[in-house]
């Protein structure tokens, strides 16, 4: 493939809700363009754009792929979404580097979640947008029925139809466009009357033609030619058009006009590009997908990380198409390319110059909120997880891991169930690695509620040395901190020699806890009396006295379990807000407040831990998957005494099974 300059680059992406017809778009493009022979099917598992095995597997895509096509002389880099919410990092890294945003809506399903969802994304950014109405073949597909219902949810979007479908559904012929030769006689009139909507929509993006579609002249194709790439251009109208991809009806003319009218991008002075995608490629390892902004990158050259900070030898860059590379000497402002091998480079990072250079903005990805808890089937296996769990973060920003050190587990979070489950698939077969996922436990904690003063005796005598240690200790409920050892021993009852081995014995014991297996915190122990004897006491003696009066004392002061308690900020619509608050009150939620933030409203609320782990999938299916949440540890709380013994015992019951 040639190196084009900026003027002749068009980069798009698909988007719009699973299913849609994206990638057998971008496949039929590839045909057309006589790039491939036949034309692949989702179905089937052959499109150029989804090759990975999960996708092959699923029929749908999971990873944005890069599908370059070359149209006479133009060159535009289709860059190829998933619909499904779990992979919106994908999409929002996409719509980073793009200069314009193509909706791929059903002609029967109409506007669907996800690209609703997706649209909101797109008009934060301000990025050109045009619609493709596809499946217009199919049965109860109605392209007017599609465009009307755009027009309701969107009315301050100016909508402009660049072509008119001929015939319906199996009748469906394909389109005839404003601008072409030989326009059919019945259709003359509704043309005149598109041309005259697109004026209408469109003038005010060229002052000159402005003043004269004002003064009440009629601007000619050429003109109206010129203010529809100039409207799309600044973000001013939505182009519209029709087709059947399945069919290959409407997609050549797609094509011609993303060449027309879609925006070149526009580069900047300094010499930069932007890391929008890393992916773990189990022949050519980490693949490091950019664009440049400014200048022109070259192969087997270094470059800095503005970053990092640090230098990076840039080996051989490649066009990829789906899963095929083209070798490339040098990149130009404006396009896109894969290099290989990279060791610091991230996501979101810059490349640029040491001197002079210029950090691009990142990309800010949604927070993983469902969390699972993983662990090797095999026992040797932790630290090949460790590694690859390591791989596959760097490679989607959208999955956290961590360790919790109080449950001993590590957590893999994500953004939704199918996008962990393929997280589990990618770790058996790219990494050899079998795991085990499970809800993770919650770290509870326990406390006591009453002073006490309790003895601890420990007594032994089996020939021989004898083991003795007596202790009297208070222990008291201390919010101000975890753990706190004071001695008040008088006339050496207990030598001062041993008050350590107390304390460590303490220690422990709180470590254990008393109800079931959890640590035990904010207490106050205070050593205030004991005795010993001088050949039979030793700091072991001393330390299981102080085991035996913890066990003794935790049980009158009335020890209670402790919930770790979240910080809930629930962004939902309006017409959500019912249910989900009527949910969160379900979950033992307090309601705190709502404050309306766009055409959401955010719901403040403290909710326990527990009831937060699945929370993701529960608000996914209330609110058909607009709703986000972030939360927050603020604390912990006293278990309700109605749900403490069943939970302890259930508890006590996990914690056995696993010693």
């Amino acid at each position: 493939m040639k190196s084009y300059d900026t003027k002749s680059i068009r980069n798009i992406c698909l988007v719009g809700h699973g299913g849609s017809g994206k990638t057998s778009l971008a496949e039929t493009m590839l045909f057309n363009a006589g790039v491939t022979n036949r034309i692949g099917k989702v179905n089937d598992g052959n499109t150029v754009s989804d090759y990975l095995q999960e996708e092959v597997q699923r029929h749908i895509s999971i990873s944005t792929s890069l599908i370059p096509i070359e149209h006479k002389d133009v060159k535009v880099n289709v860059l190829d979404t998933p619909g499904y919410s779990d992979f919106i990092g994908e999409v929002i890294s996409t719509l980073r580097v793009v200069d314009t945003s193509v909706f791929v809506i059903s002609g029967v399903d109409g506007l669907e979640v996800q690209a609703e969802i997706i649209w909101d994304l797109v008009e934060e950014k301000q990025l050109p947008k045009v619609i493709f109405i596809n499946k217009l073949d199919r049965e109860n597909s109605n392209a007017e029925k599609v465009l009307d219902r755009l027009k309701l949810t969107y009315p301050n979007t100016r909508f402009v139809q660049m072509q008119i479908p001929v015939g319906k559904e199996a009748a469906f012929e394909g389109v005839v466009g404003l601008f072409q030769p030989d326009i059919p006689d019945q259709y003359i009139d509704d043309i005149a009357v598109l041309k005259e909507a697109l004026a209408e929509a469109a003038a005010e993006a060229d002052d000159e033609l402005l003043m004269k579609y004002l003064d009440g002249e009629s601007l000619n194709d050429e003109e109206l030619k010129t203010i529809t790439a100039k409207g799309l251009a600044q973000n001013m109208i939505v182009p519209v058009l029709f087709g059947s991809v399945e069919k290959n009806l409407g997609v050549k003319e797609f094509a011609q006009f993303l060449a027309d009218y879609v925006p070149a991008p526009a580069p900047i002075d300094k010499k930069a590009a932007l890391v929008f995608k890393t992916l773990a490629d189990p022949y050519l390892g980490k693949m490091t997908f950019f664009k440049v902004y400014g200048g022109t990158f070259t192969s087997e050259t270094v470059v800095y990380n503005a970053n990092r900070e640090v230098e990076e030898k840039l080996g051989q860059l490649f066009y990829l198409r789906g899963k095929n590379q083209d070798n490339t000497a040098s990149v130009q402002a404006g396009d896109i390319a894969v290099v290989a091998k990279l060791q610091e480079t991230k996501t979101g990072d810059t490349f640029t110059t040491k001197e002079k250079g210029i950090q691009l903005d990142g990309i800010e990805f949604p927070k993983p909120a469902l969390p699972l808890s993983v662990k090797p089937k095999s026992k040797g296996d932790e630290d090949k997880l460790g590694s690859a769990l390591a791989r596959l973060v760097d490679e989607d920003p959208t999955i956290s891991v961590g360790k919790n050190t109080e449950t001993k587990q590590t957590i893999l979070s994500g953004l939704g169930e199918m996008q962990l489950d393929i997280v589990g698939e990618k770790l058996a077969r790219k990494f050899g690695v079998a795991v085990e996922t499970e809800v993770p436990k919650v770290p509870y904690r326990e406390t006591i509620k009453k002073l006490v003063q309790v003895e601890g005796k420990h007594k032994k005598q089996s020939g021989g040395h004898g083991q003795y240690g007596h202790v009297w200790i208070k222990m008291q409920p201390n919010p101000e901190k975890d753990f706190e050892f004071n001695e008040e021993v008088f006339g050496g009852a207990v030598p001062r020699n041993y008050f350590p081995a107390v304390e460590k014995g303490l220690r422990e014991a709180v470590a254990d806890g008393f109800l079931a297996g959890y640590p035990m915190t904010n207490v106050k122990f205070t050593l205030y009396d004991g005795s010993y004897h001088s050949v039979d006491s030793s700091e072991m003696a001393f330390k299981l006295a102080a085991h035996l009066a913890f066990k003794k004392g935790a049980e009158m002061a009335n020890a209670v379990l402790m919930e770790p308690v979240v910080e809930a900020e629930v962004k939902v619509p309006e017409a959500f807000m019912g249910d989900v608050i009527g949910d969160l009150n379900s979950k033992r939620g307090k309601v705190l407040g709502m404050e309306p933030n766009g055409k959401c409203q955010v719901i403040k609320a403290h909710v326990p831990q527990s009831e937060m782990m699945r929370y993701s999938i529960d608000l996914k299916a209330m609110t058909q998957g607009r709703g986000t949440f972030t939360t927050q540890f603020i604390g912990y709380e006293e278990v309700p005494a109605r749900l403490s013994d069943a939970l302890v015992a259930q508890l006590k019951k996990e914690h056995q099974h696993h010693e």
